[in-house]
């Protein structure tokens, strides 16, 4: 049995805590619901905010939804580079000594100490999906993609196993363009 997963690719964002919503766009304020991504509750919102680095800014990232506990900002290494940021590689939600940035929004400023990261690429799976695959919450997995062209085998791909997940890749803007990725592609777990 082929084991394929759709493979998608995140581009720059922000996760925002409600404490930092309030101050970036002010008390109470809510986040505007733009469109619903593949994993189920996640949504892009209307709103948007300077990401601010030593060496430059993005002017207007997505903010995704809904708020989270702690703000978490998103680049590819390219994308770090150039603003003067440093992103290492983790997995959503492991922030602890990360990267740091200013967020601006239309009411207030940001300095995040920590919580800028390149997202360790991953599958989300529900537990019927890592069942049927023979995968297990952790673990590391090879996934192959083929293209015109860019054709490779992404390593180091962790899966996430979670009842509210939906089967799906994430990889950033970098490995999107190294592999020649577009919209549906599929990739096969090793």
């Amino acid at each position: 049995m082929k084991k394929e997963v759709l493979v998608e690719t995140s581009a720059r964002h922000v996760h925002v805590s409600r404490a930092d919503l309030d101050i970036l766009f002010g008390e109470g304020y809510e986040l505007t619901h733009k469109k619903d991504l593949s994993q189920p509750g996640q949504f892009a919102c209307e709103e948007r905010v300077a990401v601010v680095g030593s060496k430059g800014s993005f002017p207007a990232v997505s903010i995704l939804g809904p708020v989270r506990p702690s703000t978490q900002v998103e680049l590819s290494l390219t994308d770090a580079r150039s603003i003067g940021v440093v992103a290492p590689v983790r997995e959503s939600g492991d922030i602890a000594a990360t990267g740091a940035c200013k967020l601006v929004g239309p009411k207030g400023e940001v300095e995040i100490e920590c919580g800028v990261i390149s997202a360790k690429r991953h599958i989300h799976a529900t537990p019927a999906d890592a069942e049927k695959y023979g995968l297990e919450d952790k673990q590391n997995v090879c996934v192959k993609v083929e293209s015109d062209g860019r054709s490779l085998i992404f390593d180091d791909v962790v899966v996430r196993v979670n009842p509210n997940f939906a089967l799906a890749m994430h990889i950033d803007t970098d490995e999107s363009n190294a592999a020649g990725a577009k919209p549906g592609m599929m990739g096969e777990i090793l």
